[in-house]
């Protein structure tokens, strides 16, 4: 029978498990989310596992990385689900604060990223979001004090966003990327997938398809802008609505025009019916 984790909820029981860990020279590895945990999670939790001795997972439905206008209420919660798949997975902590212990009356301190925050991506049709996510990562590095923490490639441009943050504010947690797990048919999994109807599911591999034949254009030699329209036009043609889809940088997000000024990483973003879906390919 899998051991439940300790779940804690408030920062003085987070503190003094977190201060029993430190005491036995353990390593910690943190891994936040938001919950609606499915096999990409799941694939961060064994990651941490392997890089430290204790994991911490974190489950916060932040409400300061969306506009009024998505998804917060909405946004699927299955803790009771959550919380068997990290059972099984011995995990050893759960922080699951609520909104008032995240961001009590009077709190007035944020984190406005720059760099690869105002790339361009996500943050031209998301403003609010990467300094939402900054706020609360930087809250959950102090708070859970992690050596090591565990972020999904398939966020592409916030795992750059952090990274960037915590190296520049000298936070003492190396952030780690882990590889998108994807479904047999090439869609990359997502919490919000369970949004998509039965035809929505069917045509929404296509994203994946259209990286897919945009990486290998491009690694074959032909011209980048090229091979980037021949992709987008895959996406409009099975009935998306193209928010971006670009080849930048794979460190710094910036623009690029050809194979030669890579390390290169297709981005993309998309709504198929009411539900956007981004996902990203190394070149």
């Amino acid at each position: 029978m899998p051991r439940n984790p300790t779940i804690a909820r408030t920062v003085p029981v987070l503190r003094r498990t977190v201060d029993g860990f430190r005491a036995r020279k353990a390593t910690i590895a943190l891994v936040p989310t938001m919950g609606a945990l499915h096999d990409g999670h799941v694939s961060l939790v064994r990651l941490a596992q392997r890089r430290a001795k204790r994991v911490i997972v974190s489950i916060f439905v932040n409400p300061t990385q969306f506009a009024p206008t998505e998804d917060f209420g909405s946004y699927p919660r299955t803790w009771k689900e959550d919380i068997a798949k990290l059972a099984a997975e011995k995990v050893d902590v759960v922080w699951h604060p609520d909104v008032k212990t995240m961001y009590p009356d009077g709190f007035a301190t944020r984190i406005v990223p720059e760099g690869p925050a105002v790339a361009g991506l996500e943050d031209r049709f998301r403003p609010h979001f990467f300094g939402g996510v900054a706020t609360v990562v930087g809250k959950l590095f102090t708070q859970c004090r992690p050596d090591v923490a565990i972020f999904g490639e398939k966020d592409f441009q916030q795992l750059r966003v952090v990274t960037q943050m915590a190296r520049d504010l000298d936070l003492g947690v190396r952030v780690i990327g882990s590889r998108t797990v994807r479904e047999r048919d090439g869609l990359a999994m997502s919490s919000r997938n369970v949004y998509l109807s039965a035809e929505e599911r069917r045509v929404a591999p296509e994203l994946y398809r259209a990286m897919k034949e945009t990486a290998a254009r491009v690694r074959a030699g032909d011209d980048l802008s090229a091979a980037q329209a021949g992709g987008a036009e895959i996406i409009k043609a099975a009935g998306f609505a193209l928010d971006y889809f670009e080849t930048r940088h794979a460190e710094t997000l910036a623009p690029v025009t050809s194979i030669k000024d890579g390390p290169l990483r297709i981005l993309v973003a998309a709504k198929l019916g009411t539900t956007r879906l981004i996902d990203n390919m190394a070149v």
